[in-house]
């Protein structure tokens, strides 16, 4: 006996499928209008395929529908690589100047994208380079007060720079004049001033030149349109000061590292907080990130951490050495510069340093000696990424470039760049032509010394070269 009882309409059958008689009240109307709804009916529902099919074109055209039509990560990933590709063939048309782009263009930049990514991309580049001459270095000057950070454009033609009265200042690398100035405000005029009323400490660009983003003592974020200096947002958070700034390579995911021993993973295409990444004892003083969703940390609590953010994971390395600064070489190697005077060159597979090179900074070239060598801190590292060059600065007067070995075991000196004052940042341009810096009378961090002597000023150093090509291995 069946569980439901039967009502007074019959069931009629068509085509294998039972249909119920139209409500009450559309029957009550009658006339040519119910056999024109009855007739459509019989027309349209046919089959169970068919409904299925009319429900989803129904969800296709915004009808609503049981569930609700999402991407699924396959066609995201679908998505992005499609969009990845498009990316690449116009970089490699705009490079080449041509509109038939080859497919084996194309395919190399993939394959060096993946080593880069895997970490194996080594490019063979520091022995085609000499020492330059100190009268070709130029001095941009614009700052009041010792100049923190600076960054280099993607298309290596303006740079940006930040300094301790709270100014920012975009340049022009081709005729070395001010694009652009925000000075910095009075304290306690944050919600009327539109730059920074502090200390600028960090400052990062995203790899498409999009987004500027600058941290300062007063715990504060600001994002910025590179273009127009027009600023986007500002970002709260933080407990204590912004001490480091690291964009990802390729996306628009930033990382920001404070004195209060957080790590913040925002999102700029949202412009929204992501999560806190914690690990950390005692303040943060740099950090740094390349093409992975990890971010690699230093600080004064002499740890290393690299966090990784989809393993929700992080990597506690060793208590070394209280380290001012750090800065990856690929995505298995990494360099960091402390408070003793030594450079340490690191694994990603290993707990301690593989190559530890101490009085990297002897404030001496050829015997001379300019400043004693204890207390000449490793302030600012840098690396042409992928490459064996690195670069290091302190107060002892010069900036010294050095190789680092194809294998990543150890560092050799190569020659080193007279430059008075200190070190406060350093960056390759992305072609490394030239190598900007960022230099005060002070410490960024701090004011333990003062360099009468020393002009707070960016510095603009050419990289001459010997051969123009560099040998790349594999692995």
């Amino acid at each position: 006996m069946s569980f439901f009882l039967r009502g007074k309409g019959k069931k009629t059958e068509q085509n294998g499928i039972k249909r119920k008689k139209l409500p009450v009240q559309d029957e009550e109307r009658g006339g040519k209008g119910k056999r024109r709804r009855q007739a459509k009916l019989d027309e349209e529902i046919e089959s169970d395929e068919e409904i299925d099919s009319d429900e989803a074109v129904g969800a296709k055209n915004g009808v609503s529908s049981d569930e609700e039509d999402v991407e699924t990560a396959q066609e995201v990933k679908l998505r992005k690589a499609k969009e990845y590709l498009a990316k690449l063939k116009e970089e490699e048309e705009q490079k080449e100047e041509v509109d038939d782009v080859t497919h084996d263009s194309i395919s190399h930049r993939l394959q060096q994208d993946d080593l880069a990514q895997s970490g194996k991309l080594h490019k063979l580049v520091s022995d085609q380079y000499t020492c330059p001459d100190p009268a070709s270095i130029r001095a941009l000057r614009g700052h009041q007060l010792p100049v923190t950070c600076a960054v280099v454009s993607p298309d290596s033609k303006t740079a940006f720079s930040a300094s301790k009265d709270g100014s920012i200042i975009k340049w022009c690398l081709q005729s070395d004049k001010k694009l652009h100035i925000i000075p910095g405000g009075r304290k306690g005029t944050e919600k009327t001033h539109l730059g920074h009323t502090g200390c600028v400490l960090c400052m990062a660009i995203t790899s498409d030149g999009k987004f500027l983003a600058t941290g300062d003592a007063n715990k504060l974020i600001h994002i910025w349109d590179p273009a127009s200096f027009r600023k986007i947002k500002t970002f709260t958070g933080h407990r204590q000061e912004v001490s480091g700034l690291a964009f990802r390579k390729n996306s628009h995911q930033l990382f920001s590292a404070g004195f209060d021993r957080l790590v913040k993973v925002w999102d700029l295409d949202e412009m929204t907080f992501v999560e806190n990444l914690f690990g950390h004892e005692g303040s943060i003083t740099a950090i740094d990130s390349l093409i992975r969703e990890r971010a690699v940390t230093v600080g004064r609590d002499r740890l290393v951490f690299i966090f990784k953010v989809p393993e929700e994971t992080a990597v506690k390395f060793v208590k070394h050495i209280h380290s001012d600064c750090v800065a990856l070489i690929n995505e298995s190697n990494f360099i960091t510069g402390g408070e003793e005077n030594t450079l340490c060159l690191w694994s990603v597979m290993k707990k301690k340093p593989v190559f530890t090179f101490k009085n990297a900074h002897t404030g001496s070239v050829e015997g001379k000696t300019t400043s004693p060598m204890g207390e000449n801190w490793i302030t600012a590292v840098a690396s042409l990424q992928f490459t064996d060059l690195i670069a290091s600065g302190s107060k002892d007067g010069f900036v010294r470039l050095w190789k680092c070995s194809s294998d990543f075991r150890t560092l050799t000196p190569l020659f080193a760049i007279p430059l008075p004052g200190f070190v406060n940042s350093l960056q390759f341009s992305p072609n490394g032509d030239f190598l900007v810096a960022a230099v005060g009378q002070e410490h960024r961090l701090g004011r333990w010394w003062r360099l009468k002597q020393a002009k707070n000023a960016v510095y603009v150093i050419p990289l001459p070269k010997k051969t123009p090509t560099a040998e790349t291995l594999p692995g």
